[in-house]
């Protein structure tokens, strides 16, 4: 028992240290990045010269780490947080005193006025640019983190290896959906009437969801596909509750949604380069939490509604689909 728990601990402990070690590359990774595309460069120069060939074209200098990073802490920082901080601190303010000088000296009439007032300039300020600005801002940090990911990856291990098409169709489109349920079923798990085990076991569910998010650039790029990089989560899962515990804890401190999305989305970019970095114990936990396993069964029964499986197999370890999925023509 003491033995499990201490292995317990550590993992966590190790999740954690590796959480924050890959942040400190950041400033590196853009020449570390340029000296392996220099020498690729010089390779196929090389080897273009022994052909005989003319030499291949240089290629534009691309997007770096570090710049991306700074885009999604400009926009979603800056424009974004700061534009409802700015709204709800300074604006409404000055426009409740400009209300009571407008309305005169009755107090109960300017609240009356105010109480109708003010929440409709908040709907009027939410509909016009809060929700489109969010949804702008999650199309954009969908691309942005993506090229983080390719970055990094290619940084730290070079070309990706990746899937088939329909495949990685099929796999990405299954991920999503799992990965939505589990947020679903992390949000139930908050509702439980013991607040302070709701709170652990819904930080735990976060914890796992956002290191599967984080690691999710990695894998995928070596060709993981899901029912692997799920497993593999569920039997370290030590390492990763330590993994994503900052960043679950710094996005469940803001009351507002709208706030702790902002705050992820200027982390996470931080935690998809520490993922790239980190490597992760090989040797599977003796305990193994099969915590995505309600979520992997919802999204199975989901996709043979909507889908066909000529061939189907099922991974003895999450149930999931192993082959091929072609979507129905019916």
């Amino acid at each position: 028992m003491t033995d499990n728990v201490k292995e317990i601990l550590q993992g966590i402990g190790n999740g954690m240290k590796d959480a924050f070690a890959g942040t400190l590359k950041i400033y590196s990774m853009d020449s570390e990045l340029s000296a392996r595309e220099e020498k690729v460069r010089k390779k196929r120069e090389e080897w273009a010269r022994l052909k005989g060939r003319p030499p291949p074209k240089k290629e534009a200098g691309e997007t770096r780490i570090l710049f991306r990073i700074i885009q999604c802490c400009t926009f979603n920082g800056g424009v974004f947080w700061c534009s409802i901080a700015i709204f709800n601190n300074i604006v409404l303010p000055l426009l409740e005193k400009l209300t009571y000088y407008i309305v005169g000296d009755s107090a109960v009439q300017s609240l009356v006025v105010w109480s109708w007032l003010g929440p409709m300039l908040s709907y009027t300020f939410s509909a016009l640019w809060v929700i489109p600005l969010f949804l702008l801002s999650k199309i954009v940090n969908s691309l942005w983190f993506q090229d983080i990911g390719d970055l990094a990856y290619r940084k730290s291990r070079g070309r990706p290896q990746m899937l088939g098409l329909s495949t990685m169709v099929a796999d990405l489109l299954f991920s999503i959906v799992i990965q939505a349920i589990f947020l679903i079923q992390a949000m139930f798990v908050g509702l439980i009437p013991l607040s302070g085990m709701a709170t652990l076991l819904s930080l735990f569910h976060l914890c796992l969801l956002y290191s599967l998010y984080a690691f999710e650039y990695k894998w995928f790029n070596m060709g993981w596909e899901v029912h692997k990089r799920i497993h593999y989560i569920e039997s370290n899962w030590p390492y990763f509750v330590g993994f994503g515990l900052p960043l679950a804890v710094c996005t469940y401190l803001p009351q507002s949604q709208i706030v702790s999305g902002c705050v992820f989305s200027m982390l996470f970019p931080l935690f998809i380069i520490s993922a790239n970095e980190a490597r992760p114990p090989r040797q599977l936990c003796e305990k193994t939490i099969r915590v995505f396993h309600l979520s992997v069964e919802l999204a199975n029964k989901i996709f043979h509604k909507t889908m066909r499986t000529p061939k189907s197999a099922t991974d003895q370890s999450t149930g999931t689909v192993t082959t091929s999925i072609s979507l129905s023509t019916s």
